[in-house]
């Protein structure tokens, strides 16, 4: 008799681990979606992306012996509080997907003394597109997937929480819900924060001269791409990661003050290695590990300016069925060769698609 995994929440990575463990286990589990989006939940049935569909959050929890809590992380915590009134089954292992964990596994701990087994998760991975249309069952191929057992967690149900996001092949790790928050705050919230200050930085400097964000279309553009991100989302996130943020305020703002004394007493050589040691920590960055914040992997083509050139390149690319994550022109005058620059979601698709236009005569070029 197959046993059930219960996936609350089906966008992005909802949909993504479900189609992984639909594709992965489909000889003993089955795979119950539910999401408050009927539309989004018809749709995963309708792709295949689910088995069935729950009629409500207590029908598809009370027969899962696996539930997946797939939402954000102040929705993962009302429903960790209604999972408390239904009558669970005893074995079954509870884990959700949240930014956030020490929060998350506090809110856990009534389930846990019901002698429920609940293990924190977060996978590292994402997409630039949201929705269960956009859900990939190698989403999570070659990202770090963190697991945060509580002290009670039995050894069995970690192993068998790792047993079924196996098929993921994401590269798993435990740690402390408590050192996941400052981790996650290091690499990705506290990014979040210094992006959406910089922008609100330059639109007060346009309150003085519109050219600002003109310019800002470059590279201004793309280092501060995580801040359209949620409004919501990173609400919650940061509300959950309180402490850790906080801390990091604190070291970030002396940062600030030495960069600014720096400057001041105009110390080329401690400036010249403020940068140096910069560049030579990120140079050593791996480069083929998928990380908190989605990647681009860009693609910059030389194209002649003549009528129809874009819909000539994509059209190329769509007959090889390679997806576009992102498209801009970057530079094209009368007369000359322009440089398009074209993103994708994996290093695989860049590949495919520099392979594509090659044979078409494009000149392309990776940096």
């Amino acid at each position: 008799m197959k046993e059930n995994v219960f996936v609350i929440g089906l966008g992005l990575i909802g949909g993504s681990l479900a189609l992984n463990i639909k594709k992965t286990h489909h000889h003993h589990l089955d795979v119950i979606g539910f999401d408050i989006n009927q539309e989004q939940l018809e749709l995963a049935k309708t792709l295949g992306v689910i088995d069935q569909a729950a009629s409500s959050l207590q029908q598809g929890a009370e027969q899962a012996d696996y539930i997946v809590i797939a939402i954000p992380v102040a929705q993962a915590a009302e429903v960790l509080k209604q999972l408390e009134h239904f009558t669970l089954k005893q074995s079954v292992i509870v884990t959700d997907v949240g930014s956030t964990k020490e929060e998350v596994v506090k809110t856990a701990e009534a389930l846990i003394a019901k002698g429920i087994e609940f293990i924190g998760g977060h996978p590292m991975a994402g997409s630039h597109k949201s929705g269960v249309a956009a859900s990939k069952a190698h989403l999570f191929e070659n990202a770090m997937y963190v697991l945060t057992p509580s002290s009670s967690t039995s050894s069995e149900a970690l192993d068998s929480l790792k047993e079924l996001l196996s098929g993921t092949k994401a590269k798993i790790i435990v740690m402390s819900p408590k050192e996941h928050d400052k981790l996650a705050g290091v690499i990705s919230h506290f990014p979040h924060i210094i992006a959406a200050s910089l922008v609100h930085q330059a639109e007060y400097y346009q309150q003085d001269n519109q050219l600002v964000s003109q310019l800002a279309a470059g590279g201004f553009r793309d280092i501060t791409r995580i801040a359209s991100s949620s409004p919501a989302m990173w609400r919650d996130i940061l509300l959950h990661n309180q402490d850790a943020l906080l801390s990091m305020f604190d070291h970030w703002l002396e940062e600030m003050n030495d960069v600014r004394n720096m400057i001041e007493r105009k110390d080329a050589n401690d400036i010249y290695t403020y940068f140096s040691q910069a560049k030579q920590f990120r140079d050593q960055l791996p480069v083929r590990t998928k990380g908190a914040i989605p990647s681009f992997y860009d693609l910059y083509v030389d194209v002649p300016d003549y009528p129809g050139i874009i819909s000539e390149v994509t059209g190329y690319l769509a007959e090889d069925e390679i997806s576009i994550t992102n498209i801009r022109i970057l530079e094209t005058r009368e007369d000359i060769y322009g440089v398009l620059r074209l993103s994708f979601q994996t290093e695989e698709d860049r590949k495919r698609a520099r392979a594509c236009l090659h044979q078409h005569q494009y000149q392309t070029f990776i940096s």
